[in-house]
C-alpha cells in the first residue's frame, strides 16, 4: 500500500500525520517505510530524536529501503506544482490531504484536490488541528469541503499540546510524557484519532469504487 501526505503549505500536520500513521501500522505489525520527501526534511528530523519502530529515509533512498515494506507512506513536499505533484503522486494508492479548520487552509485544500481531480489520482481529505473547544469551525470546514465533492474522512484530529511532546521526544502521541515522566492525560484522544483514520484509509483503498462525494463510515475509535 502507497500513501502519500501532502498539502500546498506547511504548518497542517502533514509530517505529524505521515509519522502517526506509519506508528498505527507498524504496532499493528506492518512493515513500515516512510518516506521524506520534504525539502525540510522535517520526518527524518523528527525521527532523529527518538526511535520509532519503522525506518524513515530520504527520497533519495526510497526505491531501495521500501523494497520490502508492507506500506510505504511518503511525506510530500508543499506544494501546487502541477509536475511535481504528478510525480510525487504517481503509483500512490491513496493522497491524503491534512487540513486545518481555517478558511485558507479549506480554500487552498479545494485547490489542490482539484489537480489531483485532473491527474485522476484518488485523494482524501483529513481535518487536522481541531479545537474541540470550537468543534463548530470543523463543521463548517467539513461543509465547506463537501459541497466541492470531496472525500472528507470522519472524525478529527485534536488539538493537543501531547503532539508538540512526542515531536520534542520523537516518539508517538502515545508514548508522549512531560518534563518530569508522566504521561500525557490526552494521548490516548490523539492516538485514537490516528487509529482510526488508519482504519479508514484501508477502508477506503480497499473500495475504489465509493463515490468522492460520500463520507466513509465511522470506525470506533481504539482506547
Amino acid at each position: 500500500m502507497f500513501i502519500t501526505v501532502c498539502g500546498q503549505k506547511g504548518g497542517v500536520a502533514k509530517t505529524c500525520t505521515s509519522i502517526h500513521l506509519a506508528s498505527v501500522w507498524a504496532a499493528q505489525g506492518q512493515n513500515v517505510c516512510l518516506v521524506d520527501a520534504d525539502r525540510n526534511r522535517s520526518a527524518l528530523a523528527y525521527g532523529s530524536r527518538g526511535k520509532l519502530p519503522f525506518a524513515i529515509v530520504p527520497v533519495e533512498a526510497a526505491a531501495k529501503a521500501s523494497r520490502f515494506a508492507d506500506i510505504v507512506i511518503t511525506d510530500g513536499q508543499a506544494s501546487s506544482d502541477e509536475e511535481e505533484l504528478k510525480h510525487m503522486a504517481a503509483g500512490s494508492d491513496l493522497v491524503l490531504l491534512p487540513t486545518a479548520p481555517k478558511a485558507r487552509s479549506v480554500e487552498l485544500t479545494v485547490e489542490l484536490a482539484s489537480l489531483l481531480k485532473a491527474l485522476n489520482i484518488i485523494h482524501a481529505v483529513l481535518l487536522v488541528k481541531v479545537d474541540l473547544r470550537q468543534k463548530r469551525a470543523a463543521d463548517e470546514a467539513r461543509l465547506a469541503l463537501n459541497k466541492f465533492d470531496l472525500t472528507v474522512l470522519e472524525g478529527e484530529i485534536p488539538l493537543l499540546s501531547a503532539f508538540d511532546k512526542a515531536e520534542h521526544q520523537g516518539s508517538a502521541v502515545l508514548d508522549a510524557v512531560d518534563d518530569k515522566g508522566r504521561s500525557d492525560p490526552r494521548r490516548m484522544s490523539g492516538w485514537s484519532a490516528y487509529c482510526s483514520t488508519a482504519n479508514q484509509i484501508k477502508c477506503l483503498i480497499s473500495k475504489p469504487s465509493l463515490s468522492t462525494s460520500k463520507a466513509i463510515e465511522v470506525l470506533p475509535l481504539i482506547a
